[in-house]
């Protein structure tokens, strides 16, 4: 028996107006384990198919290249012989009805220690609907890495924040700004690293620890890639119908907020599907692998206008 799907934010009637439906999946989630998983990258992939199409896609895709039904994941997509044609088929099928948000996970916690640590917390931070600190953070980014104090800089910064911290938060704190302190004399003009203030950090701490959902969870990258294809579908004042696989991160109550800093209507509602169930989950699931194991694939939907790198590298 199927456990009942969690989180999601289901429009309340009708959704009027110039409405767009897109299904969306991801990969290479990994939780808020963002710094030691084998995956650098995620990718969340949106397509704007309908349920025939999709259906009619996933089936040629099977007739043309003689896949079997498990073949349809991108790992065994990608192993077989004759994979870069099937892609490149596969890739053209799309074009005009799909989207993909990348995010380099390194960089993500470079932009939450300056949205979270530098300025007022918001569910806009992270998007282009926040920009004024993003150079802030690509500065400290390039100057910073790579290195073991760089490491341990973005590490401190973790255990520091996540909801089941290791250890007190006076201690977590005391960490981190060693770890700053070792990372400046590395990067001793770094303003980001300067700016970080241990009053600040203990306050933000405090109302993490007291549930301010105000905050948006510090290392939960979801929440802002989703706002991103939210705000490439709605372009010219569209209204999106998002179907989602399973995203437990993706609650009522943040993607509240979320709509709340959204352009007005831009995000009608979320509703959350098993991709077992939704053919157009299982091509945005597809797509979603292909773009975050070829590189090559996420520079051709770059060219086609389809693709976003949110580290802005």
């Amino acid at each position: 028996m199927r456990s009942p799907l969690q989180g999601g934010l289901p429009p309340s009637g009708a959704v009027g107006g110039a409405v767009v439906e897109i299904a969306c999946d991801e990969s290479g989630f990994s939780g808020t384990n963002l710094l030691h998983s084998t995956e650098p990258v995620i990718t969340h992939a949106s397509v704007d198919l309908s349920t025939s199409e999709a259906v009619e896609l996933i089936a040629a895709l099977r007739s043309r290249f003689r896949l079997s039904p498990h073949e349809l994941k991108s790992g065994h997509f990608l192993r077989r012989l004759g994979a870069s044609e099937m892609v490149d088929w596969f890739l053209a099928a799309l074009r005009g009805r799909a989207h993909v948000h990348v995010i380099d996970k390194e960089f993500f916690l470079v932009t939450r220690i300056v949205d979270l640590l530098l300025s007022e917390p918001s569910y806009a931070s992270g998007t282009r609907l926040a920009q004024e600190r993003r150079p802030a953070a690509i500065a400290l980014h390039r100057a910073g890495r790579p290195g073991d104090d760089w490491d341990a800089f973005l590490s401190a910064f973790v255990d520091m924040v996540r909801r089941k911290r290791r250890g007190p938060a006076r201690e977590t704190v005391e960490r981190f700004f060693h770890a700053r302190d070792a990372l400046a004399r590395r990067v001793p003009a770094d303003a980001v690293l300067a700016a970080l203030d241990p009053v600040r950090v203990r306050a933000v701490l405090t109302r993490l620890d007291d549930d301010d959902r105000t905050i948006p969870p510090p290392l939960e990258p979801m929440l802002p890639a989703l706002a991103e294809t939210v705000l490439f579908w709605s372009g010219g004042g569209r209204r999106v119908l998002v179907f989602h696989d399973e995203q437990s991160a993706l609650t009522a109550d943040r993607l509240t907020r979320l709509q709340q800093v959204l352009p007005a209507g831009a995000l009608a509602g979320l509703v959350m599907v098993d991709s077992r169930d939704d053919p157009r989950v299982q091509v945005a699931d597809l797509l979603a692998g292909v773009a975050r194991r070829l590189p090559t694939a996420r520079g051709w939907l770059g060219d086609q206008g389809l693709g976003s790198m949110a580290s802005g590298l």
